[in-house]
């Protein structure tokens, strides 16, 4: 019996809906919601604040939260499914927006470092299985070009969360030294719809790619079974390489928010700047997509290409912030100032936000060239987003206790460059050319015959 064309048309909806693709494109608009804004907000120095200690306390108070949640973000992962999960993560961002919002008016820190905690327990769950699906549900030979797509969408956040106080704080003159009520306000609007849309994202059982296999057959976990699996992940050698790089992913994140677009430019150009700096992170994750993707015929080869290529990169980036540190301008910039003295400090912010998205774009590659299955992958993003949030937690307390700019630049340098040759090790070790069918890390099942 044939089907009507209505019944054809929601057959290829419901079939596009399920595709890896649409899910990535979900998943990403749901973190330009929520991280986006997040990153916004804390790009602009001091959460916007004049003094940046609550900032700091709270950042402190929330990624140390997201050490302990973002290494059982996996295993809870497992357990609740992709809804519950991302739900219950994105709703920790409305709450911190709202904290800086009651501290612009009382100036009592301590609901923003609540809210920060409350947050570093979301963030652990949102970013655990944000990472399980962006490394497992696409088809194996286009990671990098899905994982650029996620980041670029993810990066429009941070754009438009950065106009948000750029636009609402523009004609406030350069004595303003704190953004107004407006500007936290619209990113809790943003973040509530992030928390909302998180809702439409499929579990991995359900998601179909072209071949017509299943992202992954996993039956959903239970406490003991995790537990023990997340125990595992603490002397597996594979994530023990990652430890450095993940480790230095945000731990950069302090500089160059408080000690280059802090002390270096004006409010509103600091809304301005950030525009840019996330705007970057668009371009560097697209393009070293199209490395880790496309380069060579060989995954091995492409992989150990892409951290040569952000080794490189890096180096130059870093060294480019020694010499803004060693000839530093001795006013505050503003984005009208003349060219000679604003595009410097302009172009080494950017080239950060270039830099950002291209390291953490090349850790998830490899992360992702580890298994493919998303019991596994969310895991090891879970063990990666925990040690990474163990890093920034460290690093907003170094700086609140004013160690200087040059001493921070310089761990950070050496913290990303030690992590580029480990890296290069475990692609050598670790990732194959072609899937091996013996491989018991992948499971996937052909679809059912009604979809």
């Amino acid at each position: 019996m044939g089907t009507t064309g209505d019944e054809n048309a929601e057959t290829k909806w419901r079939f596009r809906y399920n595709s890896p693709l649409v899910q990535i494109v979900l998943i990403g608009l749901v973190c330009f919601c929520c991280p986006g804004m997040f990153n916004a907000l804390s790009g602009m120095g001091g959460g916007g604040q004049v003094n940046s200690t609550a900032s700091n306390n709270a950042l402190t108070a929330l990624y140390t939260a997201f050490a302990v949640f973002g290494i059982l973000g996996g295993g809870i992962y497992n357990i609740l499914g992709p809804h519950l999960t991302l739900f219950a993560g994105c709703s920790t961002y409305v709450l911190y927006a709202a904290s800086f919002l009651y501290y612009n008016h009382y100036q009592h820190q301590l609901f923003a470092i609540i809210a920060g905690a409350v947050l570093g327990i979301g963030a652990g769950l949102l970013w655990a299985a944000e990472g399980a699906i962006m490394t497992s549900y696409p088809p194996e030979n286009r990671k990098g070009t899905y994982i650029s797509i996620f980041w670029s969408i993810f990066n429009m956040g941070g754009v438009i969360g950065g106009l948000i106080p750029f636009i609402l704080n523009y004609g406030r003159g350069d004595d303003a030294a704190t953004v107004n009520d407006g500007t936290y306000i619209g990113f809790m609007v943003f973040m509530s719809v992030g928390a909302v849309l998180s809702l439409s994202i499929l579990p991995a059982s359900k998601v179909i790619r072209d071949d017509g296999s299943r992202c992954s057959s996993m039956l959903y976990s239970n406490v003991v079974s995790e537990c023990f699996e997340i125990a595992k992940l603490f002397y597996n050698w594979k994530m023990l390489l990652i430890v450095p790089a993940s480790w230095s992913s945000n731990f950069f994140y302090t500089y160059q928010f408080n000690h280059v677009n802090k002390t270096q430019f004006n409010l509103r150009t600091r809304g301005f700047n950030n525009v840019f700096y996330w705007g970057a992170q668009m371009v560097g994750s697209v393009g070293i997509g199209y490395v880790m993707d496309f380069s060579f015929k060989s995954r091995r080869k492409r992989g150990l290409v892409g951290i040569a290529v952000v080794a490189l990169l890096g180096s130059a980036i870093w060294g480019g912030a020694l010499a803004n540190e060693i000839h530093p301008h001795p006013k505050i910039l503003d984005f009208k100032d003349s060219r000679s003295r604003y595009a410097g400090p302009f172009l080494l912010y950017f080239s950060f936000g270039l830099l950002d998205a291209m390291f953490q774009s090349m850790v998830y590659w490899v992360i992702g060239a580890l298994a493919n299955d998303s019991e596994i992958l969310s895991r090891y993003s879970g063990f990666y987003k925990g040690i990474q949030s163990a890093g920034a937690a460290v690093a907003w307390q170094i700086d609140n206790h004013s160690v200087s700019s040059m001493n921070q630049l310089i761990v950070n340098w050496v913290l990303t460059t030690l992590s580029y040759p480990l890296l290069l090790l475990l692609v050598l070790l670790a990732v194959k050319d072609e899937k091996d069918p013996q491989d018991d890390s992948v499971k996937q099942v052909a679809p059912s015959s009604s979809t």
